[in-house]
């Protein structure tokens, strides 16, 4: 394995890993007051550009990593535009309450 492929395989590591302590706080506490929406709007599409950049090239190290980050930023991004009766719900599903 080359160097700049372990770079890279850590990178992905570092950017899918860096979205899992928030989505769990999420679910823990269900408080999203302190997240800024329109900050997670941009996040979310830009992995949802990177993922689709990914398909075009047909490189699935960058479909997989941006395509996990999405789905977390996604999942981040609902959370924080739901009312709190719905966070609730799928908090306590997520977390299996």
């Amino acid at each position: 394995m080359s160097w700049i492929t372990i770079i890279g395989s850590l990178a992905a590591i570092c950017s899918m890993a860096s979205f899992i302590p928030q989505a769990w706080r999420i679910v823990r506490t269900r408080d999203t007051q302190a997240i800024s929406p329109v900050m997670y709007r941009f996040t979310t599409t830009g992995f949802a550009l990177w993922t689709a950049y990914g398909v075009g090239l047909r490189e699935w190290p960058l479909i997989i990593t941006n395509g996990v980050c999405f789905l977390l930023a996604a999942f981040i991004l609902v959370m924080t535009l739901l009312p709190q009766r719905a966070k609730d719900r799928v908090a306590d599903q997520v977390s299996g309450k």
